[in-house]
């Protein structure tokens, strides 16, 4: 409706704002909210960028070729789930990481080389209920297959050689191969994680709470703990993953029982963390878990590792159980283990 003001002009409508202002109004806030939206899709797209290019992979399938254990039969998931129920097996490997500042800051090895620290056969059971991690101690005498090299050629078998050399001479592949040898199980997929990426990832879930039944005090993994149960932040996690000496005989199977707790701790914060309510810290653990992070293509992108996780929803700590591979001393050696038989073939043959 129009009309005249206190000076004789004319008004459009109750509020006395000339015509066109109104629509130039609208057309603004438009503008505006298109250009939120595109920020935030922007933003989106960046961070999925950013979190896909920090996993590093390893095509280990192509490596090997066919000649490893076949793959396990699986069961066809129900139409009514999207998500992969079968079973599946994952090695597991924190490497003392070969490069960088933060790794060698926190104890890991020198730029030219690098050992597998911690490895782990991760069995997923049909259903993905329940699960089944199996510590290989790094110190087992093996004998060691030939592995392909990435620069071309092969390595030689090697007969009563460390476990955790394989990684060393023929990096993933080889940690692959040798585990395959050991166990006759076919490693579904493979996952390494640095020392900086467990720091950063314990760190970005708020930390870890652990019980020790004895006091810790080991001068090469700087730890000092009394007896008792702590919350530890990252680095003290790491160092308490890393502590042999200043526990039990000091030896490397002393140090799988620590390594084994922290792992049903993990799986605790993770489930009492609420991921899924907090973006923030949604990103944070997505950032820490990926650029500390090497898989095999299987598992190289966002979207795949968010799958193998939403397939786990229903996997809770007191369903995981961990064990050792069952081993003796060696003959040659008794700072080193070899395989108990029968027990470690019966272990592995369960797990087929």
């Amino acid at each position: 409706m129009t009309g005249l003001d206190a000076n004789g002009r004319e008004t459009n409508g109750d509020d006395g704002r000339r015509p066109g202002r109104r629509s130039r109004a609208v057309k603004a806030a438009g503008l505006l909210l298109a250009g939120t939206l595109a920020l935030a899709v922007a933003a989106a797209g960046w961070v999925y960028w950013h979190l896909n290019d920090n996993i590093k992979s390893v095509d280990i399938d192509n490596a090997l070729g066919d000649d490893r254990p076949p793959r396990a039969m699986t069961t066809p998931s129900p139409s009514a789930s999207p998500l992969p129920t079968g079973a599946l097996n994952i090695l597991v490997l924190g490497s003392d990481s070969r490069s960088g500042e933060e790794n060698q800051e926190l104890g890991g090895g020198s730029s030219t080389g690098a050992r597998s620290d911690t490895a782990m056969v991760v069995h997923l059971d049909a259903g993905r209920t329940a699960a089944t991690v199996v510590s290989i101690p790094r110190d087992t005498l093996v004998t060691r297959p030939s592995c392909p090299l990435p620069s071309g050629g092969s390595t030689e078998v090697a007969y009563n050689s460390m476990f955790n050399s394989a990684y060393a001479v023929g990096g993933p592949v080889c940690a692959v191969k040798t585990v395959e040898s050991i166990t006759g199980i076919r490693m579904d997929h493979y996952i390494e994680i640095d020392f900086s990426g467990f720091a950063k990832l314990v760190d970005a879930l708020g930390g870890v709470t652990v019980t020790t039944d004895e006091d810790i005090d080991d001068e090469d993994s700087h730890l000092t703990l009394a007896a008792g149960t702590h919350h530890l932040d990252g680095t003290r996690a790491l160092a308490l993953a890393r502590t042999r000496h200043g526990i039990g005989d000091g030896s490397d199977l002393g140090r799988i029982g620590l390594q084994q707790r922290l792992v049903k701790a993990l799986l605790d914060q993770i489930s009492a963390t609420s991921l899924l309510t907090d973006p923030a810290r949604l990103y944070r653990v997505a950032d820490a878990v990926t650029a500390g992070l090497t898989t095999d293509t299987g598992l190289d992108s966002l979207s795949e590792l968010t799958g193998l996780g939403q397939s786990l929803r229903g996997l809770s700590s007191d369903a995981v159980r961990t064990v050792m591979m069952p081993v003796v001393p060696a003959p040659s050696d008794s700072d080193r283990v070899v395989a108990r038989e029968p027990e470690a073939g019966e272990l592995w043959e369960s797990l087929r």
